[in-house]
């Protein structure tokens, strides 16, 4: 597939509007380089490693959101099976697995053809998927991985809405 030109040149990095988002709200960050930008976020389980990288040839700002939370091979299929299930629950971004470094990670990207420009409103709102759905599906891979449960147990522990308080 050919490249696909860009309408308009750029006025910023699409990574300058992350970076000034983190300076703003006083996140640990990281930019070694023009294109990426590490940033760490506490969440309310673990801490969250976020990288925001510019793809040019793609138009797209890819957001990788991880969490230290390795398994050992004997629960891999178990952990591929609840990745599978926790994604026919998202409607924005994925779980995937790195295979080489056994960790799980949540995938999504902001397409700018043409371009476009982010804006700090949808870095936040891609930002804030990729947190929720890792505080939200975490425990589950806490079940699988720890605690042995099956994929499907877990998950629906994560799906489990109480109503009202005790």
């Amino acid at each position: 597939m050919p490249p696909i030109e860009s309408e308009q040149a750029r006025t910023a990095h699409p990574v300058d509007v992350v970076e000034h988002m983190a300076s703003l709200n006083q996140w640990s960050f990281d930019r070694e380089e023009d294109d990426e930008i590490s940033i760490s976020v506490a969440g309310r389980w673990t801490d969250y490693h976020v990288a925001f990288t510019w793809l040019p040839d793609l138009e797209s700002l890819h957001v990788g959101c991880a969490f230290d939370i390795k398994f050992n091979e004997r629960r891999r299929a178990e952990v591929l099976h609840l990745i599978s299930l926790i994604n026919e629950q998202l409607w924005i971004g994925h779980f995937g697995l790195w295979e080489k470094e056994g960790v799980v990670i949540f995938r999504h990207a902001l397409l700018l053809a043409g371009g476009l420009e982010p804006s700090r409103s949808q870095c936040e709102g891609v930002l804030q998927a990729a947190i929720g759905a890792c505080e939200r599906y975490y425990q589950s891979f806490q079940f699988v991985i720890w605690a042995g449960r099956s994929a499907r147990e877990a998950i629906e522990s994560a799906l489990f809405e109480t109503a009202g308080e005790a």
